[in-house]
């Protein structure tokens, strides 16, 4: 078990006898997220296996925010933002606007991008080293903001 499964257990152990029910429950869905991720992968998870399934989480709660919003459900928008908030705890720490579009810049630099055909060029090698450290989202539209203009 890597050590962002066992902290997110004992989070839930201390959620429970503390009485915080929405903590609990988040850190359950964690646990049952990272047990299906377990099964999928055949073994235990490494610490990056996992941080990749939480990760995963945190997207979902990120496109469900949204789409709540369109439908102006702001009941469920704040319940899915506290679950968020909770799953970006055991995240590593998201880079800036200002760093990513920094790597964003190298990375053009490096491929030798000139325009929005070489999008793909670009964002391939870009993921990488982002490294789930920002939003795939908000690094692609400042890809296409720096490839148009």
């Amino acid at each position: 078990m890597s050590s962002t499964a066992e902290t997110i257990r004992a989070e839930m152990v201390a959620a429970t006898k503390a009485g915080d029910r929405s903590r609990r429950d988040t850190m359950r869905l964690l646990m049952a997220a990272l047990e299906n991720g377990r099964i999928d992968a055949g073994h235990d998870l490494s610490e990056d296996e996992s941080i990749k399934v939480l990760q995963k989480e945190a997207k979902q709660r990120r496109d469900s925010i949204e789409e709540y919003e369109k439908g102006g459900r702001d009941d469920l928008v704040a319940a899915e933002q506290q679950e968020l908030d909770m799953i970006e705890a055991f995240l590593p720490q998201q880079l800036g606007e200002a760093e990513v579009r920094a790597l964003i810049e190298e990375t053009i630099a490096e491929v030798g991008a000139s325009g929005l055909d070489d999008l793909g060029k670009v964002m391939g090698p870009l993921m990488k080293k982002l490294d789930g450290r920002a939003d795939g989202r908000a690094a692609n539209s400042i890809v296409r903001e720096l490839l148009s203009g």
